[in-house]
């Protein structure tokens, strides 16, 4: 049966197209331009806000994977994520289709942040963490009342070759290999843990393909390096043999940033994630698999490596 990704393009999409080729050759990846990964793919050009073409897209599907990623904006996402999501629940349900959902945690409590796991208060701080929310509670209802065999891939800020939309990338590593200073919001000397994108991708393949993962939430394999913002500045900086450069940026010069980089103007609310520890703990599905995540050192390598290309 074909496994279906809606937003194959993205920095998830991408390396989870790959991942799947080690459980089928029946992959259908769905986009406004969608582009083969492996030779076998199916490729499904299709306009996602339209709930015909979305219904169209899984017809079929054993397996749907939401992976895509909207315009990182407040109103945009209020406009289109939940008609989305109840339009992908209603046509798995009709069509006897699992869902794995490709998640952040921007809906867990703030008081949470320094460590979180998948019991985690959900009691989201910002508005994009209340939308995230309503996606959550719509398809596990579904689940709850067993109308819908699902489960919710979560990941930590991520970063990874071939992924523009990281603040990792944006802000830090390309602004270095510019000769220019990472910029920085929040506390330098606090942890954060990001997530590396073919280890979330990878990850998610698995659970899609696990019987029992489902009608569960799962954390992807996430670094346990307590690194602060600082020491990865530092291990991106020695990666581009450059000297370590920092500007601390406060949150009205990310709004004016914001006006030559549109997504900047997004991160003033979520700045919480910055100005304490940060720490995403990935045990439940390190224990139940046996896979741990690639090291920070080899992640930002490989990174690096894609930025130059």
């Amino acid at each position: 049966m074909v496994q279906t990704i809606l937003g194959s393009g993205g920095g998830i999409g991408v390396p989870l197209a790959r991942e799947l080729k080690n459980y089928t050759d029946q992959i259908r990846l769905v986009s406004r331009n969608p582009k083969k990964i492996n030779e076998t793919d199916e490729l499904f050009p299709a306009d996602l806000n339209d709930p015909d073409q979305i219904d169209k897209a899984i017809a079929g599907s054993s397996v749907v994977y939401v992976t895509i990623g909207f315009e990182y904006n407040l109103k945009v996402w209020r406009n289109t994520w939940p008609p989305f999501m109840q339009e992908v629940i209603k046509s798995c349900i009709k069509h006897k289709a699992k869902l794995v959902f490709f998640d952040n945690l921007y809906m867990y409590a703030k008081t949470s942040t320094p460590f979180m796991t998948e019991n985690t208060p959900i009691l989201p701080p910002s508005e994009k963490g209340k939308i995230r929310r309503i996606l959550r509670d719509m398809i596990m209802d579904e689940v709850k009342k067993k109308n819908l065999t699902a489960l919710i891939a979560r990941a930590a800020d991520f970063y990874g070759p071939d992924n523009k939309n990281s603040a990792l990338t944006i802000m830090v590593a390309e602004n270095l290999m510019k000769g220019k200073k990472a910029q920085v919001t929040g506390s330098l000397n606090k942890i954060h843990t990001y997530t590396y994108t073919p280890d979330a991708a990878k990850a998610t393949a698995l659970l899609g393909n696990t019987p029992d993962a489902y009608n569960q939430e799962w954390h992807v394999p996430t670094t346990k390096e307590k690194l602060t913002n600082n020491q990865w500045i530092e291990l991106i900086a020695k990666e581009l043999e450059t000297e370590v450069k920092i500007q601390q940026v406060p949150k009205l010069m990310l709004q004016l940033l914001g006006l030559f980089v549109p997504m900047l103007k997004e991160f003033p609310e979520m700045n919480y994630q910055y100005e304490q520890d940060y720490i995403f703990d990935s045990s439940k599905f390190e224990k139940r698999f046996g896979i741990t995540a690639t090291t920070p050192k080899e992640g930002i390598k490989r990174l690096v490596e894609s930025l130059r290309k």
